[in-house]
């Protein structure tokens, strides 16, 4: 690389991360590898957000006009658990708007016969608090005994696999993702205390006897004492219980980024115990706390649930839902060549099942419902998705073996999972995808936004490879053949304190009228047992 091609390249990266600045050098080979550069919602977000402006001409008319009796516009998680309960129910006049991207946030892509996920890659087995999930994972076979038991029995091709995950930490791998060989015993002591702790509140009760943590978050306690967690920030919280070995605090961050996109110092502390005192769901054929996961991350399950659902499904974003004689109209597009086509679709009941960004700016007077957007949007938190097809796999360190999911200590990414993990063979595929996540979380929301939007792509993908060139040096550029990367600008809701107290959020769960709103926003977090029991209860209300 020349000289002038690394100061560009440099320069093009900004504040984006020191360690990827740093081995920007070493980069050669990547001149001959351009990224593709995706960005799902993009277009059809900034078209719907200059439809405001002034000076921009109207949707035109729409060429066709389609009748339903319910109406889903969404297919993400929420939309397609309403989907797949109203078929459940008998009812088969349903319609599907798939919005900009199929599946949000549980989408995929393949390349050939190699699945891999672009959002979401794994399902935790739900404790018995979440019959909801329960009975969906029973219904697709997922579950093959005692559903509702304290430990069911699993689709042994679906429970994760071992070895589960491993940590690069002082240059060694190391089993596990909190560090442990080579940390000092005053910090591993500290380490003890913590989960000693989050035993005891996984087991805590309000006053109002129901569990302080729990999923579906609705059913949580109420009690004002615990629930003045989300007055600080989880950091603040671990700060004033005596917390301090960096080791556990390095964890703990990982984890809040990792589920809520945004570092212990911005989520609120409730929140921040949430993801470890909530779940903890049992099998009779794994060990406690068992993921669910597939090649494709949640993309094959969220296939399952539209094929089981049976709702007809059609291409377009939303641009406007209103309600016309008791009844709702939807004003949807595609864009063809950057032009906009539209067709109409009337129902009985319409289930919004989008983004509360997207539904404050297209559902008609929406502080009738009691939800103001300049006030009552969550904060979103921006992300990277990078899948790498690779042409055999590189050489991996002695200390552990390639694991599903692989993080590396002390840097910005999120680690990499592996597509073919799942794969029973005698031996290794000769192809495979490794996928990288990275949450923008060392600046504002808005900031990372506005980076991701005017970075090139050689600057996403140097970020992008931040973990992969600390596990494998510049030995993993020689297996790479394509690199794909998936922008997500506003990818998950952040719960930042004060997210329990939202009014307008609260407001919108309750509405039961000709329009319904299902959506992990609803909850303030973004992981599929919310997002499931909202599609669940916006399908009883369109029964009604």
């Amino acid at each position: 690389m020349q000289r002038r091609s690394f100061l560009r390249w440099t320069a093009a990266l900004g504040g984006a991360g020191a360690a990827a600045a740093a081995g920007i050098a070493a980069y050669g080979r990547w001149r001959e590898i351009t990224p593709v550069l995706h960005s799902p919602g993009r277009d059809e977000g900034h078209y719907l957000r200059d439809l405001h402006l002034r000076d921009h001409p109207a949707l035109p008319a729409p060429t066709k006009v389609i009748e339903t009796d319910v109406a889903i516009l969404g297919s993400g998680i929420a939309g397609l658990t309403a989907a797949w309960k109203l078929r459940r129910e008998g009812l088969q006049d349903v319609l599907m708007v798939e919005g900009p991207e199929r599946f949000g946030n549980a989408a995929g892509g393949s390349h050939g016969a190699l699945v891999f996920p672009t959002g979401a890659h794994y399902l935790p087995v739900p404790p018995l608090e979440c019959l909801h999930v329960r009975h969906m994972l029973y219904d697709l076979g997922i579950i093959t005994r005692d559903p509702y038991g304290q430990k069911p029995a699993y689709d042994e091709r679906l429970l994760l696999h071992a070895p589960h995950e491993r940590l690069l930490y002082g240059g060694r791998w190391q089993e596990g993702i909190v560090p442990r060989e080579g940390v000092p015993a005053a910090e591993l002591a500290e380490h003890k205390r913590f989960f000693a702790e989050i035993d005891k509140l996984r087991l805590q009760r309000g006053a109002d006897n129901r569990k302080v943590f729990t999923l579906p978050s609705v059913n949580a306690s109420t009690d004002p004492a615990w629930r003045a967690l989300d007055a600080q920030t989880f950091a603040a919280w671990l700060k004033a219980n005596g917390y301090r070995s960096p080791t556990l605090l390095w964890y703990l961050d990982y984890c809040c980024r990792d589920d809520y996109g945004t570092g212990s110092d911005r989520v609120s502390a409730w929140a921040g115990l949430h993801y470890f005192c909530a779940r903890g769901g049992e099998a009779a054929n794994a060990a406690a706390g068992a993921w669910l996961t597939w090649p494709g991350g949640l993309q094959p399950l969220a296939a399952q649930l539209a094929e089981r659902g049976g709702a007809q499904r059609i291409a377009g974003t939303v641009a406007k839902v209103r309600q016309v004689a008791g009844r709702v109209e939807a004003l949807c597009f595609t864009l063809e060549g950057g032009k906009p086509v539209t067709y109409l679709v009337r129902a009985r009941k319409a289930i919004c099942a989008m983004p509360l960004l997207v539904a404050g700016r297209i559902v008609e007077n929406i502080a009738q419902y009691g939800f103001d957007p300049s006030r009552h949007l969550p904060a979103y938190a921006p992300w990277l998705v990078t899948n790498f097809l690779l042409n055999g796999f590189p050489e991996e360190l002695p200390e552990a073996p390639l694991s599903w999911d692989n993080v590396v200590h002390g840097t910005q990414g999120l680690g990499y999972v592996v597509s073919t993990h799942q794969d029973i063979r005698v031996t290794p595929p000769p192809q495979t995808v490794f996928t990288s996540y990275l949450a923008l979380a060392d600046r504002s929301p808005a900031e990372a936004r506005k980076w991701m939007q005017s970075a090139s792509p050689e600057a996403l993908l140097a970020l992008a490879m931040t973990d992969l060139r600390a596990a494998y040096g510049n030995a993993f550029e020689d297996s790479v053949i394509r690199a794909d990367i998936t922008l997500r600008g506003h990818a998950m809701a952040a719960p930042v304190p004060g997210f329990l107290s939202n009014a307008g959020v609260q407001n919108l769960r309750n509405v039961d009228g000709p329009i319904l709103f299902a959506h992990a926003d609803l909850s303030g977090f973004s992981v599929f047992e919310e997002a499931s029991w909202w599609g669940w209860q916006a399908a009883l209300r369109a029964l009604e």
